[in-house]
């Protein structure tokens, strides 16, 4: 465990879109105080409803009332690329009933200046997933393979990209994108989160979006968005036909992943609980499959081995975001 400061202040974020997915706790669990936990959790996500993020909380959250015995409420804290909802993480109350979904950018943010919280703030409870990103466009784009789009993009032709923002995840996938396959980004158009880059994309203001394979399934599905290319060691099993990089020739992959943590300073005993319940209710059938038919990827890793991991992508991520921000 980190000797790190506790916060004094509890953010306040206006707008927060909150959904209850139990009013009350499971039966016959006690309130005494000497059990933990006792009473409903809430659980941060720092990015837009619908998206791989809040998806993937809401399920575990969903299958965690019945394995930590307490009713969840998931509420979503957005802007800033994920400084926002991150910062409200290490501001909560140390007493385990507020946690978060701290997603890849925690380890990104602060190297950029446009945000104090880092993994020092945050004690790790379980990486539960990890989320490859696509590269996809509108159904009726006149890119019909990623071949096609790599020889706009080289021949000069404008193209705008939806990402989520200056250190988001999906912003540093296209920008390593153009930078291994050898073209510009006429823009690369900042949203806070996949939502909005579908939006911005089923709209026309970009041609290009860059997010999770997870979050555009029902658009790709629902035949509005087509997926040209897998930046993933391996085709996901959800889109069979759809290439990885490296066999359009191109070395790079890019994922995200995504973990309950609890602020700095919550007992170690409470943090051990709340990482048995969750890590429970992660092996339910009901999470694996959702999590498979969805095309997210389930990585478990308990709360030592999960912090450790965050400091380790702190340090790399240090270099990354130099070379592409400068």
């Amino acid at each position: 465990m980190h000797h790190r400061s506790t916060r004094a202040a509890r953010l306040t974020v206006a707008g927060l879109s909150v959904v209850s997915l139990t009013a009350v706790a499971a039966c016959g669990v006690s309130a005494s105080e000497e059990e933990f936990p006792s009473e409903q959790i809430e659980i941060i996500v720092p990015w837009d409803a619908g998206g791989g993020t809040d998806l993937g909380t809401r399920q575990l959250a969903a299958a965690a009332e019945e394995t930590c015995g307490v009713g969840m409420v998931v509420s979503n804290q957005t802007g800033g690329a994920g400084a926002t909802g991150h910062q409200a993480m290490a501001d909560a109350e140390p007493d385990g009933y507020t946690v978060g979904t701290a997603t890849i950018e925690v380890t990104i943010l602060e190297h950029l200046g446009s945000a104090d919280v880092t993994p020092e703030d945050l004690q790790g409870v379980l990486q539960f997933q990890s989320a490859t990103s696509v590269v996809a466009v509108p159904a009726d784009s006149p890119y019909q393979t990623f071949a096609d789009l790599l020889e706009a993009a080289r021949s000069g032709e404008e193209l705008r990209v939806a990402t989520n923002g200056t250190g988001g995840i999906w912003d540093i996938a296209a920008a390593q994108l153009a930078e291994a396959a050898g073209f510009e980004w006429a823009e690369r158009v900042p949203m806070d989160g996949g939502p909005g880059m579908v939006q911005a994309t089923l709209s026309g203001d970009t041609q290009v979006l860059t997010p999770s394979g997870a979050e555009i399934l029902a658009q790709v599905e629902s035949g509005e968005l087509r997926v040209l290319a897998v930046m993933g060691d391996e085709r996901m099993d959800v889109y069979p036909d759809a290439p990885t990089l490296a066999e359009e020739g191109i070395d790079l992959e890019a994922a995200n992943w995504f973990g309950i943590v609890a602020p700095d300073g919550v007992p170690q005993d409470r943090v051990q609980a709340l990482s048995d319940c969750f890590h429970e209710a992660a092996q339910t059938p009901e999470f694996e499959e959702f999590m498979d038919n969805q095309g997210f990827r389930i990585v478990l890793q308990q709360a030592d081995d999960f912090e450790a991991f965050m400091d380790e992508q702190y340090e790399r991520h240090g270099d990354l975001t130099e070379e592409i921000y400068g």
